[in-house]
């Protein structure tokens, strides 16, 4: 195996509304970087380090970066012996989109009896991590010491318990966006902002949004939070100065 590093770059093309021929989705080849790239650019390094891969990214991961980062990590996975350790921490953007390729990737891991760890992460990501209830998945722990290892049917099931809460946030994000015109990025803010200000786990606050279709009515509170969080995004001149 190669153990020199390599780049891949999501082009900038691939955040426009253009839909082509899905090109812009797969790995490109090497490019300069003189320092991590611009919001328009998602970069990822990786590097082999022992019987490891490492992959480190910058930029911004959306539902438009989801197929690029997916087909990365894949590939990183394949070429590596026991696993992937992830460097987050040029992260600039992460949601829950990004979520479900990392569970997806942590899932395909475990049918090959490796493991992906967290080495670092940047704030954006570890607030994601932690309303949802997923740091622990992530965790490295150490592969020789068997009493170390995490029991894989817990933590089998803590994985598909993260998987299943990816709907019912999407069907949130989906009324958001409807109720106040919000873009996919806003709606997902929205849904933290809230969720953080009510002491409400993210896929709570989304359980109880969807439920709002078949009548049930939002806690006042809540409904409060909800409509400053949106006033913030909408109307930014609105929002108090010391947000």
């Amino acid at each position: 195996m190669d153990d020199r590093p390599w780049e891949s770059v999501m082009p900038q093309s691939a955040y426009s509304a253009h839909s082509g021929s899905g090109d812009g989705d797969r790995c490109a080849g090497p490019v300069d970087r003189s320092g991590a790239p611009g919001a328009s650019e998602v970069t990822a390094l990786v590097d082999q380090e022992g019987d490891r891969m490492v992959v480190t990214v910058w930029g911004e991961l959306g539902l438009q970066a989801e197929p690029w980062l997916r087909h990365t990590l894949r590939s990183a996975l394949a070429d590596s012996t026991r696993g992937i350790d992830l460097d987050l921490s040029g992260v600039e953007f992460f949601d829950c989109s990004t979520l479900n390729v990392l569970l997806g990737i942590r899932q395909q891991a475990l049918d090959e009896s490796k493991t992906v760890t967290l080495r670092a992460a940047g704030p954006v990501v570890e607030r994601v991590l932690d309303l949802t209830d997923a740091r622990s998945l992530f965790t490295a722990a150490d592969a020789d010491d068997p009493g170390q290892r995490p029991d894989p049917r817990i933590e089998l099931v803590q994985l598909r318990r993260a998987m299943q809460t990816r709907p019912t946030i999407d069907l949130a994000r989906g009324i958001l966006m409807a109720s106040f015109g919000l873009s996919p990025e806003d709606a997902w803010t929205t849904l933290v902002r809230t969720s953080q200000n009510t002491n409400i786990k993210v896929h709570h606050l989304a359980r109880d949004l969807v439920n709002t279709v078949r009548g049930d009515a939002l806690p006042e509170p809540v409904q409060m939070q909800l409509a400053a969080a949106v006033a913030t995004l909408t109307h930014p001149a609105a929002a108090p100065d010391d947000e």
